[in-house]
């Protein structure tokens, strides 16, 4: 669903007419709230807000996996350093 120029309304609209913009939102209208001409807000519905949250939950689960899948590439290519001497390594840098 794309925004259109009448989803961009300024505060005081917003403010004088709360209960309008909240039927149109939980209709599955979505609006951009301006404050001084800039974007300052945006009014969804709880409902889509919970799966947008769910969304980002699971790009972060893919990303993590996309991670460990590499960590175990290198693993089984040899491209390990043993725990204890890598935080040495570490600590010795951070000192110098």
């Amino acid at each position: 669903m794309g925004i259109s120029a009448s989803d961009v309304i300024p505060l005081s609209h917003a403010r004088a007419n709360f209960s309008e913009l909240a039927e149109e939102v939980k209709a599955g209208a979505e609006k951009i709230v301006t404050k001084n001409g800039e974007s300052f807000i945006a009014l969804i519905d709880s409902d889509r807000l919970d799966y947008y949250h769910k969304l980002e939950r699971e790009r972060i689960h893919l990303l993590l996996i996309d991670e460990v899948s590499k960590g175990l590439d290198d693993v089984a290519a040899g491209r390990v350093k043993d725990a204890r001497s890598a935080i040495q390594a570490i600590k010795r840098r951070r000192s110098a």
